[in-house]
């Protein structure tokens, strides 16, 4: 029998903490990749970016274990079993000695960190539904992104008092304080009744149940494109506003700035949905999201960098469209999904990072004296999303259509 449930502000809150340790493991380290890399004999700076995406490759692959897992044991035992994972993996990247062996260890701390982020999505939809679910993955969102606001300066004043290994440190103590917050204060959300005996193929019948929602799939690849356009731009920040423009000392600030303009149309998202529906709120960003990145093209495709002004005013009204996407496109591709939530997630999560990472990696290596290549990657992911999303509305149209003849 299922524990009285948390109020609301404790649920949201600690939703997003779970969410939080990934942020924190990623905009930490930004400021230090330079440091790591010539620590570690990287030759190619380009390289540093593997530090980066490459923790994504292990948030993608993580779910495809934990997510089944979830369904039959339950969600809490999941958690445990990432941040135990996490913490070993966390000191393979402290006592690293070259790139590689980083790069395993940073695929490890994905692959644990995507039990607390899987956990908490399907934790949500255990306790939510519909846009009332949209509104609280909003708030979850908003408090999530406190992390990046704060974790890339900590990063830098923690890299200029100890040094690169002692942000790994800082990373393995917020994790253990939250795993205990959470096992002392969370209930499990998932009923016994609810549970799905864990089988070998239990991967594949939710696979085969999930294929048959064309939404939580058409959904899923939308985020897929968003999500890697915006990879693209946390691998190549720190290049991008330290080299490129010489902002070594404001480049914390400068994150932090472009993460409030994230939160505050999140923020705003929580209260808009309820109103206009978390399907009409994507298509309208999505193609604010595809307009800005076409205007930025067009203007600076013949030139070099404009001003850092225009340009943190373009990233401004790109990540302020981007706040009301993530959401409600994660929201809306589980929505049909709520009897095979912990799988779903996986799946779905599967899906989607699996697309950013090769988008996100691509796209990143023509990213070397301009910031133009990001912009060109957030309007081909943008259009291939419409064009996308025109499908599931059209689709939507005709079943209604025969559903009338029928």
């Amino acid at each position: 029998m299922l524990k009285k449930r948390l109020p609301q502000l404790e649920f949201v809150l600690l939703m997003a903490s779970l969410m939080s340790v990934v942020a924190l493991a990623i905009d930490a380290l930004l400021p230090a990749l330079d440091v790591i890399g010539l620590s570690l004999g990287v030759k190619d700076p380009l390289d540093n970016q593997l530090l980066i995406t490459m923790i994504f490759l292990g948030l993608g692959i993580g779910p495809l274990v934990f997510g089944p897992i979830s369904d039959s044991l339950g969600r809490k035992p999941v958690v445990y079993m990432g941040f135990g994972l996490f913490i070993f993996a966390s000191f393979i990247c402290i006592y690293a000695n070259s790139l590689e062996v980083m790069i395993v260890g940073r695929i490890f701390q994905g692959i644990a960190l995507s039990a607390p982020r899987t956990i908490s999505i399907a934790m949500v939809r255990d306790v939510y539904s519909g846009d009332f679910m949209a509104r609280i993955m909003s708030f979850i969102t908003v408090v999530f992104l406190l992390v990046p606001m704060v974790a890339p300066a900590m990063g830098k004043w923690v890299l200029d008092s100890y040094n690169w290994q002692a942000i790994f440190y800082v990373q393995l103590l917020f994790a253990v304080l939250v795993c205990v917050w959470f096992w002392r204060r969370q209930p499990e959300t998932l009923a016994v009744t609810n549970r799905i005996p864990f089988s070998s193929h239990i991967f594949w019948d939710g696979l085969k149940e999930l294929v048959k929602y064309k939404r939580t799939l058409g959904f899923t690849i939308i985020s897929g494109f968003i999500v890697g356009s915006f990879l693209v731009y946390l691998s190549t920040a720190q290049q991008i506003f330290q080299q490129q423009y010489d902002l070594k000392e404001e480049f914390p600030f400068i994150f932090a700035g472009l993460a409030i303009a994230i939160g505050t149309s999140t923020f705003l998202n929580g209260t808009l949905v309820l109103k206009f529906g978390m399907e009409k709120m994507a298509t309208t960003f999505l193609l604010v999201y595809f307009g800005i990145s076409v205007v930025y093209v067009l203007l600076y495709f013949n030139g070099g960098n404009p001003s850092v002004e225009i340009l943190l005013l373009f990233f401004g009204l790109q990540f302020f469209a981007i706040g009301f996407l993530f959401g409600n496109l994660r929201a809306l591709a589980m929505e049909p999904i709520g009897h095979i939530a912990g799988i779903g997630a996986a799946i779905t999560g599967f899906i989607s990072t699996m697309m950013a990472v090769p988008i996100s990696t691509v796209i990143g290596r023509y990213v070397d004296d301009r910031a133009l290549p990001l912009f060109i990657g957030f309007s081909i992911c943008s259009l291939l999303s419409m064009g996308i999303l025109y499908y599931l509305k059209i689709s939507v149209r005709e079943e209604v259509v025969r559903s009338a003849k029928g």
